[in-house]
């Protein structure tokens, strides 16, 4: 056969297949009639409802309302659109459009035959006058976007808050976002944001040659149906949260409050508190975030890291019981105070002697330092191997580390090992005295008052913990995340919970607690008071209730607080009144919490941070205080 007669067989067959799969692309299926570059069928993009927040009790936190936004199609602009008509029905300027329009074209991914968010945050009665002209702007559309709506005024550290997603966020999910998307970027609108913001879904519309809607394209056949988020239930008790906020106000720590049998957070209070209905404020999260005085957005109760103080002394005589250096029987005498070289560590537990249950009562400091120097002389010859099995038993309760929380932000806290020390001190240049302090909680050791209340939960339930969560129901499901419902056991004995919980039921009855004591429910607790290099001490204390079937246990700091018993020690029984009665019985003592104030230590510290850095200037006016209503000097950097 002529060769040439080969070729054209061959160009022949060639044409055949690409028309017939032309004609298959274009008759028999829509995939060519629904791409975005055909102008008469519309791909209208229907958000979905994001699921609502509710509390432990069903008491709804967080839902939605409705905004309105403008999308633009910029290749319909070339087609006789009036801008300067548009502008005034928008009430702005044709320098606003221009501006608007260039930081559309700058989006990554822009194309002019792509759609792209124009105005932002209409309200009803615009969207209502706009849609009526709408139709002679065939390159613009309506669309309606969900907003947050605040039922609560607090929380807000807990809850989070949306915002518009950036190229960088929309590069981690491009398959779901689109320029104008809004997202979580904080609390649990961030950790579950892939179960609160539901699916989008699309509308097929026929279109005329004006760009009129004129109906569905094949009826809706392929419509993609929206599905909206999954609402959660948080483990978070509101009233109770409220009462931890309000207790906190004028005052700055974190206060946190655990299920001891489920990990579950009951109270999770920071402050300077936030009220969400501040997210919805133009500009406002920017201005928060940049508040480098108060620091409203750091959540103390999650990323602070504070010395434990006495309340750790509990821990220390655990671990001294597990690696068998004392035991119920063992008395350390106390002069006053603890001598080591020429350093003495004062107390003040007035008794001259004590076994391990007066020591937590009395919070005896030279008890524990003692102690902790036996654990780390239970190996004479090696210290490094004591201070890493004193570690290990640390970390077994979920202290110096992430604890992994469903929440987006924390602190791992400190527990030093031999590492630490030989990298810090110098290898064979520490000894048991030079970090003696560590057994009172003092020194490089650090903890979140997350962790504390985790450790005291850990304490109530007798050597296990769950890691605590704030999400207790999907969609009305209990988790089954197995990060959240699988037991963690600390590598202490059970056997030698009881006789520390002993000690601690006798602070509130005889010890440094007994402010607090009250018939109606019996408390086990520690006080404390952490030193700090910047100012008062922290007033810091920890407590589960009751002591025979816990059921809350409960961590709080209070910065510059003085001591344990002032501050702290009274917010947490209330708390645990508030929890296990549904009311508050000790109004003396509710009041006392709420008129309290400690600004003055915070801007005296302040004041001092100003001098260090060479910022702070002599006042040379008076005015108000409008914080204490006192009459003060003032000048650019008074507080």
């Amino acid at each position: 056969m002529n060769k040439s007669y080969i070729f054209y067989w061959i160009v022949a067959v060639v044409a055949l297949i690409f028309i017939g799969r032309l004609a298959y692309l274009q008759l028999m299926t829509d995939k060519y009639i629904l791409n975005a570059f055909n102008t008469s069928i519309k791909k209208e993009v229907v958000y979905p409802k994001r699921g609502d927040i509710l509390d432990r009790d069903g008491r709804l936190l967080v839902t939605n309302s409705y905004d309105y936004e403008i999308q633009i199609t910029p290749v319909l602009l070339e087609q006789g659109f009036d801008t300067v008509r548009f502008t005034q029905i928008l009430g702005i300027t044709l320098e606003d459009f221009n501006e608007k329009m260039d930081k559309i074209k700058s989006m990554k991914g822009y194309s002019k035959v792509g759609t792209f968010p124009f105005l932002q945050g209409i309200n009803r009665d615009d969207f209502t006058r706009f849609q009526e002209q709408m139709y002679n702007y065939p390159a613009v559309d309506i669309v309606k976007r969900p907003k947050r709506e605040y039922r609560v005024n607090s929380a807000g550290n807990v809850l989070g808050y949306i915002q518009e997603v950036n190229n960088a966020y929309i590069a981690t999910d491009s398959v779901y976002y689109m320029p104008g998307d809004l997202a979580g970027m904080a609390g649990v609108e961030k950790s579950y944001e892939h179960h609160l913001r539901g699916e989008k879904g699309f509308n097929y519309l026929k279109k005329d040659i004006r760009q009129r809607t004129i109906g569905a394209y094949k009826d809706g056949a392929n419509d993609i149906p929206v599905k909206n988020g999954k609402t959660l239930t948080l483990s978070l008790d509101y009233k109770v949260q409220r009462l931890a906020e309000d207790m906190l106000v004028n005052k700055r720590g974190g206060i946190v409050a655990i299920e001891p049998k489920t990990g579950e957070i009951l109270v999770l209070a920071s402050s300077p508190v936030i009220d969400p209905n501040r997210f919805n404020v133009p500009g406002e999260i920017y201005r928060m975030t940049k508040d480098s005085v108060s620091r409203i957005m750091y959540d103390r109760a999650l990323q602070a890291e504070y010395p434990p103080g006495s309340p750790y002394k509990v821990l220390t005589g655990l671990t001294a019981f597990e690696m068998g250096v004392t035991d119920s029987a063992t008395v350390y005498t106390c002069q006053h105070g603890f001598r080591y070289g020429r350093a003495r560590m004062a107390c003040h537990c007035g008794r001259p002697s004590h076994k391990i249950k007066s020591a937590i009562e009395r919070s005896c400091n030279t008890y524990f330092s003692k102690a902790w120097l036996a654990m780390l002389r239970k190996d004479s010859m090696n210290i490094e191997k004591s201070i890493n099995e004193w570690s290990a038993i640390m970390k077994s309760f979920g202290l110096g580390q992430y604890l992994g929380t469903d929440l987006p932000v924390g602190s791992k806290g400190n527990i030093p090992d031999a590492e630490y020390y030989n990298y810090y001190l110098g290898k064979g240049k520490w000894n048991p005295f030079s970090v003696v302090s560590v057994g009172i909680g003092q020194g490089e050791i650090l903890t979140t008052p997350l962790q504390m209340a985790n450790y005291t939960a850990a304490i109530a339930n007798q050597g296990w913990f769950y890691t605590p969560h704030v999400v207790k129901e999907i969609d009305g499901n209990p988790i089954k995340d197995s990060t959240y419902t699988t037991r963690h056991n600390t590598l202490v004995d059970p056997k030698h919970f009881p006789i520390m919980i002993q000690g601690m039921k006798d602070v509130i009855t005889n010890g440094t607690g007994r402010g607090i004591l009250t018939k109606s429910f019996t408390q086990a607790g520690k006080t404390g008071t952490a030193q700090n290099p910047h100012g008062q001490d922290h007033s810091i204390f920890v407590l589960f209730a009751p002591v025979e079937d816990p059921q809350i246990a409960i961590a709080v700091t209070i910065e510059n607080g003085y001591w344990g018993s002032r501050w702290a020690a009274p917010m947490a029984t209330l708390i645990a009144e508030q929890y296990l009665l549904d009311t508050i019985e000790r109004k003396h003592l509710y009041d006392r919490m709420l008129k309290g104030d400690l600004r003055s230590e915070y801007r005296k510290q302040e004041i001092t941070r100003l001098k260090k850095r060479g910022w702070y200037t002599k006042p040379t006016k008076y005015t108000v205080d409008s914080l204490t209503g006192d009459t003060i000097y003032v000048h650019d950097f008074a507080l």
